[in-house]
């Protein structure tokens, strides 16, 4: 009982110190990241200078590496991270699953950063001939639209194929051994399996993906800490000014992080979309037609609607300084 008492009251005086500002409440929380392995949020990682700009209100940024984009955003719908960037389609399978999440911004275009690869022997040599094919891919992440949409566009369905779920790692396994006909990948994955195992893209995005990178924040930190969310994003677009500008200097940053030979990885960077911009209304629309196709394909079990979760930050808020 003593115990209970002990723990009540220095929950009181937690609250009363935070109340009349001995401790502010930015002091109290921390700023929890998940990341890829590849990618602007790596860059701003190595930089630092996130931590240096809310080390004044007393906040810890924390750091977490996931292997693909459903992944990050799963933790993000645990509450394990509080932010995090992933291709197109794993906020659409997130929301569907419940996760209250926000779009917060976006990176540009980039649609050669993912494709529809085949060995390099491989007699397919277009997308009508994976007819009946195994595909492998990684469930729910950006290129699963990317392959819905090739199907489409050579008058196939998506019944027409075997989708193998694995993630990057297990389908580059996979794709190696044989035991699949075609691997739908992003970069640096992508690169690393055309430049190593010479596999041949059958289909890029152009013309069919937009491929942009999405920057979210579940609803409760977003909506409490508005001024951390713009400056997090500030520091997202100088870092992705300073990479478009020097793709060979990201290479010799990003290529030790990969494991990756600086060739491989200066194809990534040069493919890579850059920056980070709050969503218009044709950015919007396009994730909403993402998400009814998926709807419509039974992939997700309900229709959305993207525009009620697009972050609108509250007049006048200023960055964190």
């Amino acid at each position: 009982m003593r115990t209970v008492f002990l723990r009540r009251g220095l929950v009181a005086l937690f609250a009363a110190a935070v109340s009349f500002g001995a401790i502010t409440q930015a002091q109290a929380e921390s700023l929890r990241i998940g990341y890829q392995k590849y990618g602007t949020l790596v860059l701003l990682k190595a930089k630092g200078s996130l931590e240096k700009r809310l080390a004044d209100q007393g906040i810890q940024v924390q750091w977490t590496e996931f292997p693909g984009g459903p992944q990050l955003l799963e933790g993000l719908n645990v509450g394990s991270i509080d932010f995090g960037v992933t291709g197109e389609t794993p906020p659409v399978f997130a929301q569907a699953a419940g996760a209250d999440l926000l779009y917060v911004a976006y990176e540009p275009p980039a649609p050669h950063s993912e494709a529809i690869l085949v060995p390099k022997g491989s007699t397919i040599q277009s997308v009508k001939d994976l007819k009946g094919k195994k595909v492998v891919l990684n469930k729910g992440s950006n290129v699963h639209y990317l392959l819905v949409r090739a199907l489409e566009d050579a008058g196939l369905k998506y019944t027409d194929i075997q989708p193998v779920y694995l993630p990057p790692a297990d389908a580059r396994a996979a794709f190696e051994r044989g035991s699949v006909d075609a691997w739908v990948i992003w970069d640096p994955y992508q690169a690393a399996a055309e430049q190593q195992l010479q596999a041949r893209t059958l289909r890029d995005g152009k013309g069919l993906v937009d491929n942009h990178q999405f920057y979210l924040a579940t609803r409760d930190y977003a909506t409490q800490h508005p001024a951390v969310i713009s400056a997090l994003i500030d520091e997202v677009r100088a870092v992705g000014e300073w990479s478009q500008a020097n793709p060979q200097e990201v290479t010799d940053q990003v290529a030790p992080l990969l494991g990756l030979p600086a060739d491989i990885t200066l194809t990534s960077v040069k493919r890579q979309g850059y920056g980070a911009a709050p969503l218009t209304p044709d950015v919007v629309a396009a994730q909403q037609k993402i998400a009814d196709t998926f709807q419509a394909l039974k992939l997700i079990p309900k229709a959305l609607s993207i525009k009620d979760v697009i972050w609108t930050p509250p007049a006048k808020v200023a960055s964190a300084p």
